[in-house]
């Protein structure tokens, strides 16, 4: 009994951080859609990164903008330089952990391109690195984050904060708004036919 009332307490809190965030974030999250959009109709590309969960995400939201989302469609450039693991261990053993998305921001990344950062705390250092890089090469920089006031914000041109008490609740509600993001992005690019 007291694991169904833990999951019914469990459910609940993830409620409770969706609606919030639907009612604070709702306008913001249509923009970051836009942003998006306007990335792909100028023939730019998405990368994508963070950390452990987050790098997951960022892995997840690849596939969903390359492969298809809802609709049969042409593929859209996205990728997440969190699967480049010859790469990341290269860096990080030759420089620096702080420094693996920077660096391949810098090789891989071009003006007009959208460079979408995604940490839970807000913190991570080489979340904000590759941010950082991303502004000096004039890419448009777009973040999922925590509770409102970290520094990712500084590194942002558009941040989506999840007001919630824990990482699993915000890697939660990181996800609906992700995929809502791609959904939308879907919709604009490809109508309800689906190949644009």
């Amino acid at each position: 009994m007291a694991e169904a009332e833990y999951v019914t307490t469990r459910l609940s809190l993830t409620r409770t951080a969706v609606e919030k965030f639907a009612q604070n974030q709702a306008p913001q999250l249509a923009r970051a859609a836009a942003l998006l959009v306007q990335t792909f109709r100028a023939g730019n590309k998405v990368l994508i990164f963070g950390n452990g969960g987050s790098a997951s995400q960022a892995q997840h939201l690849a596939c969903e903008l390359v492969n298809k989302m809802l609709k049969d469609r042409s593929p859209l450039p996205a990728l997440a330089p969190t699967t480049e693991t010859s790469i990341l261990t290269s860096v990080a053993n030759d420089y620096e952990f702080e420094a693996v998305f920077e660096k391949q921001i810098r090789a891989l990344g071009r003006p007009g391109d959208l460079a979408w950062g995604i940490s839970t705390s807000g913190h991570s250092e080489n979340v904000l690195r590759g941010l950082k890089a991303a502004g000096e090469l004039k890419l448009t920089r777009l973040s999922l984050a925590g509770p409102p006031g970290s520094p990712i914000g500084k590194v942002s041109d558009l941040c989506l904060w999840v007001e919630a008490p824990s990482t699993p609740l915000i890697q939660e509600v990181h996800l609906a708004a992700a995929h809502i993001i791609c959904e939308l992005v879907e919709m604009e690019l490809f109508g309800e036919g689906g190949r644009g």
